[in-house]
């Protein structure tokens, strides 16, 4: 009898659960039969007894129970005491079926498995620029998209504060097959240091400089004295013309697209903020998740974006 109690209650709600549960049936039950008579009928002159209830001088009667509706009582009643005898809810009782919602969840995923993996295997054969072409694909690609990737990336994959656009040209890592690969199954975890050491004068500078790269409203002279501070501090992850590098992760800085510019704020109030407090991003690796047939199918439909009007 062991498989068929649990131990995720302990012994007292245990059995508080059980007994609540048991003796409220019990309790209603013995109240319809206690309250039921059959015996109900008008007298000889025709008057009906009545429940001493009056409202407005109606009298209520005392009439019997519809036997239909009394007899649907003691059904419910039946089909409560064998739902609650075959499955699990009174307490740490598990049921005679053995059945729990882990364990459905389990069967489906395994009916799932065995009809969808082939189809998975036949995809992951195709080139990723082949299949981001096939159509049928696309939408089996699109639907592993929605459900794993848009809660961050968007339902139209154009991302938003802290997440990237994933239909235009600018991407971190790189944009190709593999660098999408990569990126999906292994995730990615980028870092940006807070540069507050350097000071407010140095950071409002390299601030109107970065402004200048990518040919932003700004300072003149400021940038020229921010230049110099982008060189010692920037640069070795920025490149020296400020084009990022994708082996670091390290963005763009040319090309005015900004990943940390909330809405209705500056692009300079976004750098500077950058500055001051550095940047620490993540892309949770998805393989461990969806297996790396499903990551290839994704990997082509982030692929066949770039296709799109």
């Amino acid at each position: 009898m062991s498989n068929l109690w649990d131990d995720s209650l302990s012994g007292f709600w245990s059995a508080w659960i059980i007994v609540i549960t048991l003796g409220s049936i019990a309790f209603a039950t013995w109240i319809l039969f206690a309250n039921r008579k059959t015996d109900k009928r008008p007298d000889a002159e025709g008057n009906v007894e009545t429940t001493g209830h009056a409202a407005d001088g109606i009298e209520e009667y005392d009439n019997p129970l519809p036997r239909w509706w009394f007899q649907l009582y003691v059904g419910t009643v039946v089909f409560s005491l064998g739902y609650l005898l075959l499955y699990p809810g009174l307490g740490n009782f598990a049921g005679l079926l053995g059945w729990t919602q882990e364990g459905q969840w389990e069967r489906e995923v395994a009916r799932a498995e065995e009809r969808f993996t082939p189809i998975f295997a036949q995809y992951q054969e195709i080139p990723i620029p082949e299949l981001a072409r096939d159509g049928e694909a696309m939408q089996v690609g699109e639907r592993l998209y929605q459900n794993n990737c848009a809660v961050c990336h968007g339902t139209n994959a154009q991302g938003g504060y802290g997440f990237p656009d994933l239909t235009n040209d600018d991407w971190l890592y790189g944009g190709e097959p593999e660098q999408l690969l990569t990126s999906i199954a292994q995730g990615r975890s980028g870092l940006m240091p807070a540069w507050q050491q350097i000071g407010e004068t140095n950071i409002e500078n390299v601030t109107q400089y970065v402004l200048a790269l990518s040919d932003l409203p700004h300072e003149e002279e400021r940038a020229e004295q921010g230049a110099s501070v982008y060189a010692s501090v920037c640069a070795a992850c920025h490149a020296p013309d400020g084009t990022g590098n994708q082996a670091l992760g390290a963005p763009d800085l040319t090309n005015d697209i900004w990943l940390y510019q909330a809405p209705g704020q500056s692009v300079a109030d976004s750098v500077r903020q950058t500055l001051r407090n550095g940047r620490n991003g993540h892309m949770p690796a998805q393989a461990a998740y969806i297996g790396e047939e499903r990551v290839h199918l994704v990997a082509a439909y982030v692929y066949s974006l770039r296709f799109r009007d």
